[in-house]
């Protein structure tokens, strides 16, 4: 085993197995999930930026699943769960987009299971946004 790390021996051993199988995980949700595996068309150029903005999306994702959506209660298990799945519990739900007095109002039934999630999750995004006090 070569690494680069400044560790003993044994550390980095260890290390390696407690991680061992995330980047297959990883991999696999890169290609399915984000739309890896399906690069736009055969000049090298483009199929590079489709794989940066495709990595960028996967970044953006476990951000917000960590930092926004494990904070959230009652959002933890969806916290760890795979893009495809918070496509349908969050991404893909019905509601109304209305444009109202320069702003931009999303309207959702008020019994809609993730409603909840949604509110949570944007009171922990304004939390972020805020700067430390002091």
């Amino acid at each position: 085993m070569a690494t680069n790390l400044e560790w003993a021996g044994e550390e980095v051993i260890h290390w390696y197995r407690e991680r061992f199988g995330k980047s297959e995980e990883t991999h696999a949700i890169m290609k399915t999930d984000l739309a890896g595996g399906l690069l736009p068309s055969g000049k090298l150029g483009a199929n590079a930026a489709w794989w940066a903005v495709m990595i960028l999306a996967l970044n953006v994702n476990e951000v917000m699943k960590r930092e926004a959506l494990a904070k959230v209660e009652g959002a933890q298990q969806r916290a760890v769960a795979r893009m495809k799945i918070l496509r349908f519990h969050l991404v893909n739900i019905v509601a109304r987009v209305v444009r109202h007095g320069r702003r931009l109002i999303l309207r959702i039934s008020a019994d809609h299971p993730s409603l909840p999630v949604l509110v949570g999750m944007r009171q922990r995004i304004m939390e972020l946004a805020m700067p430390p006090p002091g």
